[in-house]
């Protein structure tokens, strides 16, 4: 190679490397930098044997079974959207607790069917699943 395509060859380089460590024009508002902050948070801690930990205070309360059922059920049980029981409908829910409480829970929280796991409420705890469970079957007697 000829002494001038090294030297472009150098300086095309340089003038990459250079653009791409460069900051970007803008920066991040106080929301995405904490957005960003929980999203690589660890997932947990690793307590050593013999490591004394204090207790963590959760800050959320259990919701409501109403409010699980109003946020994340009623689209699919109150109109029987891919084959959804209907919260009320009597005969639907007795075929399905003929089978046990605990598999109408068991199958909440993992999902059945069309259904998927947590009827889409990621965020739900077991208990909580079990709570519009038993709200949706209070108001189907």
């Amino acid at each position: 190679m000829s002494h001038l395509k090294i030297c472009a060859l150098i300086i095309m380089s340089t003038a990459l490397l250079w653009g791409c460590s460069a900051k970007p024009d803008r920066e991040l508002t106080a929301a995405q930098e904490q957005a960003v902050a929980e999203r690589i948070a660890p997932a947990g801690h690793v307590v050593k044997a013999g490591q004394v930990v204090a207790a963590v205070a959760t800050s959320s309360a259990l919701r409501a079974g109403v409010d699980i059922y109003n946020r994340n059920c009623v689209a699919c049980h109150s109109s029987g959207v891919g084959g959804a029981p209907i919260s009320g409908d009597i005969a639907a829910w007795a075929s399905r607790l003929e089978k046990g409480i605990e598999t109408v829970y068991a199958n909440a929280i993992n999902g059945i069917n069309a259904m998927p796991a947590r009827g889409t409420c990621m965020d739900c705890s077991d208990d909580e699943v079990i709570a519009a469970i038993d709200y949706i079957l209070d108001n189907s007697k």
